[in-house]
C-alpha cells in the first residue's frame, strides 16, 4: 500500500478539483457552441468558396437570361379578347421582391447569430437562401423564355394608342408599342414574383420551423401562426400579380409550386428536417460540436494517484496518466447514452 502524508493527500483533492472543473469549462464550452465569424468565419468560407463561386455563375445565368429575346408566341385577333385587361403598375415594386424574399429573411438569420453566435447557422442560412432564389430565378427566367406565354394586358402593350392592327393572311397581330414593353408583354409564365417570394420566404419558413420546434409534440398550435406569415406573405405577393393584370392564374400558381419546391431542397441540403432531434442546427454545425467534445474530451488533462500496483514507480511519486476515472465515467456514460 501506498501511504500518503496529508500534504499528499490535499495535493491530490485539489489536482481531483482542478481536473473537474478543466472537464466541466471543456463541457460547457461545447455545449454553448460558440462558433463566431471571428473564430471560424474563415475556415466556413473557404470550406465553402465553390459554392460562392457557383451562386455567383448563377447570377451571371439569370442576367443572361433576361437579356435574350423570349419566344414570341403566335397570337391571332381571336386571341386578344382574353388579353385586353388593363395595363396597369406594379403593387409591388420590382425591386421590392428581392427586400421581402431575401434581405428580410437574413436579418431573422443575424438576429439569431448575435444572440446564438453561430457562424454555421448564419452562414448556411444566407448561403441557402441565396442559392433557393437563384436557382428558382434561373429556372422561372429560363420557362418565361422559351414558353413567351402572353400577359393579359398584352392587347395594350401591342397598341398603346388602341388602334389594333394584325396580318391580313395569318391574322396574327402587328404591333406598334415600345419594344421593350412588348418584349415584357411575352413572359407571363411563370411569375417571378410569386416563385421568388415563395423561394425566400418558404425557406424561411422551413428555417423558423426548425428553430421554434414547431413539431416537438408538446401542443404549441401557436406556433403554426408564425410559420404561416411568411407564406402568407409570398401569397399576397402572388395574388397581387393577378389584381395588376400582370399574370393569369395559372402564372402565379406554377411560380409558388417552383419556389416551394427549390426553397425546400435548398433548405434540406444544409438543416435536418426540423421534427429531427437534431432540427434546430445546420448538418455542419453538428458535426462540429461532436467533433469538439470528441476531442475536448480526449486533449483535456487528467490525473490520478498511484496504486498500490504502481508503488514500484516510487513510494509516493506522481503519475501522470492519459486518462482519469472521471474522464472515464464521462465517456463511458456517452457511449451508452448514444
Amino acid at each position: 500500500m501506498v501511504k500518503w502524508s496529508n500534504q499528499q493527500k490535499e495535493f491530490w483533492l485539489l489536482v481531483s478539483k482542478l481536473a473537474c472543473f478543466r472537464t466541466k469549462d471543456i463541457m460547457a464550452d461545447i455545449q454553448l457552441g460558440c462558433y463566431t465569424i471571428k473564430s471560424h468565419g474563415a475556415k466556413v468560407a473557404r470550406l465553402h468558396m465553390y459554392d460562392w463561386i457557383i451562386l455567383l455563375l448563377l447570377a451571371v445565368i439569370d442576367g443572361l437570361l433576361n437579356i435574350i429575346e423570349p419566344f414570341h408566341r403566335f397570337i391571332g385577333k381571336d386571341m386578344m379578347t382574353d388579353l385586353r385587361y388593363p395595363l396597369k403598375g406594379n403593387t409591388v415594386p420590382f425591386w421590392a421582391v428581392p427586400l421581402i424574399g431575401i434581405v428580410l429573411p437574413c436579418v431573422i438569420f443575424g438576429g439569431i447569430y448575435f444572440k446564438k453566435k453561430n457562424i454555421y447557422d448564419l452562414h448556411h442560412g444566407i448561403l441557402g437562401i441565396l442559392y433557393s432564389v437563384l436557382i428558382t430565378a434561373v429556372i422561372t427566367d429560363a420557362i418565361k423564355d422559351g414558353v413567351g406565354r402572353p400577359r393579359p394586358d398584352f392587347f395594350w402593350r401591342c397598341f398603346p394608342d388602341g388602334k389594333d392592327f394584325y396580318d391580313n393572311v395569318t391574322t396574327g397581330v402587328l404591333c406598334h408599342g415600345e419594344k421593350s414593353v412588348i418584349k415584357e408583354g411575352h413572359k407571363s409564365f411563370p411569375s417571378g414574383h410569386s416563385s421568388w417570394s415563395f423561394a425566400g420566404l418558404g425557406f424561411l419558413t422551413w428555417y423558423l420551423t426548425g428553430k421554434i420546434a414547431v413539431f416537438d409534440r408538446k401542443g404549441h398550435i401557436a406556433k403554426l401562426c408564425i410559420i404561416v406569415l411568411p407564406l402568407l406573405t409570398a401569397a399576397l405577393v402572388a395574388v397581387s400579380r393577378v389584381d395588376d393584370y400582370w399574370h393569369h392564374w395559372q402564372d402565379v400558381f406554377a411560380g409558388a409550386i417552383i419556389g416551394l419546391t427549390v426553397a425546400s431542397f435548398c433548405y434540406l441540403q444544409f438543416f435536418p428536417y426540423p421534427y429531427d432531434t437534431d432540427g434546430l442546427w445546420p448538418h455542419a454545425y453538428t458535426l462540429q460540436l461532436a467533433e469538439a467534445r470528441n476531442s475536448g474530451i480526449a486533449n483535456s488533462f487528467s490525473v490520478r494517484p498511484p496504486t498500490e500496483t504502481e508503488e514500484g514507480e516510487g513510494q509516493g511519486g506522481i503519475a501522470l496518466r492519459d486518462t482519469s476515472p472521471i474522464l472515464d465515467t464521462m465517456e463511458s456514460g456517452r457511449r451508452y447514452g448514444n
